[in-house]
């Protein structure tokens, strides 16, 4: 898993906005989508033509549910995200994935015009490319080494992805921190936290975070087990 500055990304041109309610792409993670309304539909089709990239963003608030159709409020924060994958459908609708690359956020935003039916933004970086410093980069590996020991023996055992997760944990080859990205959407799915994840531009304070939400986790986990899940119905699961 490489790094999240591999792809290349041109901040010195507008780049589409596809925001959503509380859908939150997170940088190195591949999301699915359907595209089939005719603003995303042109915002695809004159990607692919492009650079393959746009931004996922969150809406700030409750507006959008009267205002979907027009230009709702969005939070600052976005996800830049490549076009890895396409699959043109009938009437021009699209399945894409989506693969998160970096953080940014909004410097300005362009409302849609008569040619284009979509909005975009100027966007800045966001906690891209810093430098690990050591007393963060201690902490990275005290973090991998404990959530190797919960995916092992602890109450992270009992989720259904803790053996694939514990081969990245324990694979050399990927780095410390493509893997707090990694554990970050496979783990976290609390919409709010996933969204103070792409937020927050300090490495530190993300590896914080994950941990913060993995004990909260680990917590529901040993709730759950107290209501004696041998006794749940067959088909539930822990996930």
């Amino acid at each position: 898993m490489d790094d999240e500055t591999t792809i290349r990304v041109n901040f010195g041109k507008p780049i589409p906005l596809f925001p959503l309610d509380s859908v939150v792409l997170l940088p190195q993670q591949v999301m699915p989508l359907h595209i089939f309304e005719p603003r995303y539909r042109q915002m695809i089709d004159e990607a692919l033509d492009g650079s393959g990239q746009i931004a996922m963003a969150v809406f700030a608030g409750e507006k959008w549910k009267q205002e979907y159709h027009a230009n709702p409020p969005i939070r600052h924060a976005v996800c830049i995200g490549q076009i890895v994958q396409h699959e043109r459908l009938p009437k021009g609708r699209y399945n894409i994935l989506l693969q998160g690359v970096c953080r940014a956020k909004v410097a300005s935003e362009h409302k849609p015009d008569e040619m284009r039916m979509y909005r975009t933004a100027m966007l800045e970086p966001l906690g891209s490319n810093q430098v690990v410093e050591p007393e963060t980069g201690f902490a990275i590996d005290q973090m991998r080494t404990w959530i190797e020991g919960e995916l092992t023996e602890g109450d992270l055992r009992e989720l259904s992805v803790a053996d694939q997760m514990l081969e990245y944990v324990r694979n050399e080859d990927v780095p410390s921190t493509a893997l707090i990205e990694l554990i970050s959407f496979a783990l976290v799915t609390e919409p709010a936290t996933r969204y103070q994840l792409l937020s927050e531009p300090e490495l530190a304070r993300r590896v914080d975070l994950v941990r913060g939400a993995l004990e909260d986790l680990e917590s529901i986990i040993r709730q759950a087990r107290a209501q004696h899940p041998e006794a749940w119905p067959k088909g539930l699961s822990w996930n």
